[in-house]
């Protein structure tokens, strides 16, 4: 009699918004991929891939490559990191790797060990990317 089409428009938007956390004590070992946001406190030796965003807190290591939409860091990460978005390094962050992004912010105190490239470059990698597909096919 009644129909309630609300329910998988919330499934949709719940699944699409879920934040994973890696509390602070807890240590994983292997590879991360969500939609989600995923926020680490803890410890990880993997890979995290998400179309959302990361966020290592004051606590959190990551020791695998990580690739985001956006991501602040304020704990150790230890990898390369490719963002399609913003990268933020706050004051006690600690990076060694390598960056990929689009824009980034450090604050004063974080350190950084490695190489960036920013801005057109990501547009470049797609770019890169098709055109080798295209060159496949024909």
């Amino acid at each position: 009699m009644f129909t309630n089409n609300n329910d998988s428009v919330k499934k949709s938007i719940a699944s699409s918004a879920a934040i994973n956390m890696i509390g602070d004590g807890t240590t994983i070992t292997g590879d991360i991929k969500s939609k989600g946001d995923i926020r680490v406190d803890g410890s990880l030796k993997g890979s995290i891939e998400t179309q959302g965003k990361v966020v290592v807190g004051q606590g959190g290591v990551v020791e695998g490559d990580v690739v985001c939409k956006d991501a602040d860091v304020a704990g150790v990460l230890k990898a390369k990191i490719t963002v399609s978005q913003l990268l933020s390094l706050k004051s006690s962050a600690k990076l060694n790797g390598d960056i990929v992004t689009n824009k980034l912010s450090i604050e004063p105190g974080a350190t950084f060990t490695g190489s960036c490239s920013m801005g057109a470059v990501i547009k470049d990698i797609k770019d890169l990317g098709q055109s080798e597909k295209r060159e496949k096919t024909a």
